[in-house]
């Protein structure tokens, strides 16, 4: 089946196409399958919002609840079975991707319960059990970048598991947690683990950025601070990408033979605001060695209309940087804005894994 020639142009970029969604219908209906084979998809991304939204819908997963009751499973018993089986088949469905680019697409995310995002030990040894469940190559566990998050990340690589770190948002932040990620590849070379099996992403959000810096720009109000609308999430993530290329072009990393980079995932990738064009955080962030994870609403615009030019990352940190001094000048106070972002980030998934451990346990007393 011939590929959609604005994703194919994308993935020729150096850009990996990732699906921000899964669903068991998605899975069965032969549907992921499909995008792999149309729209350039190497690679899916879940969430706890994610997984919330496909359990609380229809009645795809009723036999098996009803099953998981019967032998008597409690309510997080469910949710780690129901979300690691379709994983598992995801990553099935991704295994000849896998297998074609080496390693390094054909994944697919899962995450840790994001109540755990502020204990080190509770994240890396459920790390390790999601791993052992999943039971599959091309699965990456995603950890969030809080500061409890950065020690784990660092243990989880250095016990060979792969990383999807997820919910950055500040460049310093990214590169704590490139330094963590380091950390963890010389910890694996040291106890004789083959590093070059051993592949991460820094998921870097986007679009949040943009919401929250406009909301302050629109309260400030003077011309100058109006006009800077819509320019913060693309400079953040250029200055992240200037970064990734100091941090994997330096002598550390070249000392670790066989080191895969960890490439900078362009996460948060769906408009928010509708006046700003569809395709914003995807034209506007091309560059090898990267990956968008898109929702579909996002990559079915992209398919569509999108076009992939040269230079919307590539020499243009010095622009970015003089967007984020302009952005202070006129009132933004950066630092606080992306502790709030991490502080929502975490409790956005908090909530969303609540709701769904609610309806799980209604699912449950329904089978009763």
């Amino acid at each position: 089946m011939a590929q959609n020639p604005n994703l194919a142009a994308l993935y020729e970029a150096g850009v990996s196409v990732w699906l921000d969604d899964l669903s068991r219908s998605l899975i069965e209906s032969g549907d992921l399958k499909a995008l792999t084979e149309t729209d350039s998809v190497t690679g899916v991304t879940t969430n706890p919002a994610i997984f919330q939204s496909a359990l609380s819908k229809g009645t795809d997963y009723d036999a098996q609840v009803a099953e998981l009751k019967a032998r008597g499973a409690d309510v997080d018993e469910t949710i780690r079975t129901v979300t690691t089986d379709d994983v598992r088949a995801a990553c099935d469905v991704l295994a000849p991707v896998f297998e074609k680019t080496g390693g390094l697409d054909g994944r697919v995310s899962i995450e840790v319960d994001p109540r755990l995002a502020h204990d080190t030990d509770a994240t890396v040894a459920q790390a390790i059990e999601l791993h052992r469940i999943v039971d599959r190559p091309n699965v990456l566990i995603k950890i969030p970048a809080t500061l409890a998050g950065l020690p784990a990340i660092t243990r989880v690589i250095a016990e060979g598991i792969s990383v999807n770190v997820t919910l950055i948002f500040s460049v310093e932040r990214h590169r704590q947690v490139m330094d963590a990620y380091l950390d963890g590849i010389e910890a694996a070379a040291a106890a004789g683990r083959n590093v070059a099996d051993i592949y991460s992403v820094a998921s870097f959000f986007v679009s949040r950025v943009d919401t929250e810096i406009d909301k302050r720009l629109e309260a400030i109000g003077t011309d100058a601070a109006l006009a800077l609308r819509g320019k913060a999430g693309l400079a953040n993530a250029r200055l992240a990408y200037a970064a990734y290329e100091e941090i994997f072009g330096a002598a550390r990393f070249a000392a670790i033979e066989g080191a895969n980079v960890q490439r900078p995932l362009w996460a948060s990738t769906g408009v928010k605001n509708p006046d700003y064009p569809d395709t914003l955080y995807v034209a506007g962030l091309i560059a090898p060695n990267t990956v968008n994870t898109m929702p579909g609403a996002t990559m079915s615009a992209f398919a569509d209309h999108g076009e992939v030019t040269d230079g919307t990352i590539l020499g243009r940190a010095e622009d970015s940087a003089q967007v984020f001094g302009d952005l202070q000048g006129a009132g933004v106070d950066l630092a606080e804005v992306f502790e709030l972002l991490e502080t929502e980030g975490v409790e956005k998934f908090e909530q969303a894994w609540q709701k769904l451990l609610d309806a799980t346990a209604e699912q449950l007393e329904a089978k009763a």
